[in-house]
């Protein structure tokens, strides 16, 4: 069951968001993953069965081990939405920062950005537990919501991989409905 989480939820950590003075807002936000390709194939609809077979599964549990389930991703700020979306908690912290979230626990910030009208633009190059990162990506803010597209090659002991992906955000309030800011449950 966890394998099948973190199938379903990792590529969303990647999704890029921007700052307060241009879009983000704390508080409750919806991801849907519009595009996602891994090394040339495309992964959103296995992502998409993933998310439901999850959600099925959740569903049959028995309802105290459900709530764990539950409680175990709302304490790494994330739950499941409708039609395969992921609702993440933004903290007024993570907010007001002039960066892209590219990894909630701040492990991986940019290396180069750029702004332009409500568009910013990006570069990453990190290495985090053994997994270098590098990519570019773009986010645009319009009301409340924010379109991103990012392109990243990942190289770690299994080997090289490149995905491209485009999600977009939408805000659905301050009220984060008992989920965790991202990143705060994890250790």
């Amino acid at each position: 069951m966890k394998k099948l989480i973190l199938a379903a939820v990792l590529p969303l950590l990647a999704t890029p968001a921007f700052a307060a003075d241009s879009g983000m807002k704390a508080g409750l936000w919806e991801i849907k993953t519009l595009k996602q390709v891994m090394d040339g194939q495309d992964m959103k609809a296995q992502m998409a069965a993933a998310q439901a077979q999850m959600q099925q599964q959740m569903a049959s549990m028995p309802p105290e081990q459900r709530k764990q389930m539950e409680a175990m991703l709302g304490r790494q700020g994330m739950s499941m939405g409708s039609g395969g979306a992921t609702r993440i908690c933004i903290s007024e912290e993570m907010a007001k920062r002039d960066t892209p979230v590219v990894d909630p626990e701040g492990r991986c910030q940019p290396t180069k950005m750029s702004r332009s009208g409500n568009t910013m633009r990006y570069e990453v190059d990190c290495t985090v537990d053994g997994r270098r990162s590098q990519g570019r990506g773009e986010s645009t803010f319009s009301g409340n919501t924010i379109h991103s597209r990012m392109d990243m090659t990942t190289t770690d002991a299994r080997g090289r991989h490149t995905m491209q992906m485009e999600s977009q955000m939408n805000y659905l309030g301050r009220d984060c409905q008992g989920l965790a800011p991202m990143g705060a449950g994890r250790r």
